[in-house]
């Protein structure tokens, strides 16, 4: 089962990724490119939010069409009508929220491992919460979730996943991801287009400074 991009009732929802780090890697870059293209694809938008003055966007990535980015913080653009996707909430994500709720928020960066619990930051705003899930997911893998759940009107147990999925390295190596992803219909999990090229890349540089 592929994750479905058709426009309903709750097609117009905005989705917003607070960067809550100094530096931009070169893995959120294409997860932010691939959020992008699914909100466009799908009929929302989506915002990067808190992004500092200082930081740099590489000028692919600036130029991706659907990325709105925000130096301000998500306080200081919208008072209400906002859920916090939080690992710690008391309630799951269901599709009844996309009545509920115009804007879905995120804490970036979603991917660590261990989790470092970046969401915390958020929480003190007071947003009202819900969760994705007891397993950790990419920034790009909660955001298509909760627009499958949202807008496609999936229940949260109803999406096919993948958990820790063993990636192939070359032929002798394979790496494991300690994350939760969105199966496609062949069975892989979905991932921004260059990632398993880039995450080879990093495999093969460790690799490499163990000679």
């Amino acid at each position: 089962m592929q994750h479905r991009t058709t426009k309903n009732r709750h097609s117009s929802k905005l989705y917003v990724v607070e960067h809550l780090d100094p530096e931009l890697e070169a893995w959120s870059a294409l997860e932010y490119k691939a959020i992008a293209k699914e909100c466009v694809e799908s009929g929302s938008r989506f915002l990067l939010s808190s992004v500092p003055e200082s930081l740099k966007i590489p000028h692919d990535l600036k130029n991706t069409k659907g990325l709105n980015v925000e130096h301000r913080g998500i306080e200081e653009l919208y008072k209400e009508g906002i859920c916090l996707l939080d690992p710690a909430a008391s309630k799951e994500l269901s599709p009844e929220d996309g009545d509920l709720f115009q804007a879905f928020l995120f804490g970036g960066i979603l991917g660590d491992d261990p989790p470092r619990d970046r969401t915390s930051e958020l929480r003190k705003k007071g947003f009202e919460g819900r969760r994705l899930g007891p397993v950790q997911m990419t920034t790009d893998t909660a955001v298509r979730v909760t627009r499958m759940i949202v807008q496609d009107q999936v229940p949260i147990d109803k999406i096919p996943y993948i958990d820790h999925p063993e990636l192939k390295i070359n032929k002798h190596e394979s790496t494991e991801m300690p994350f939760r992803y969105v199966r496609a219909g062949d069975g892989q999990p979905i991932m921004p287009e260059g990632m398993l090229d880039l995450i080879k890349k990093d495999s093969e540089k460790g690799f490499e400074d163990l000679l």
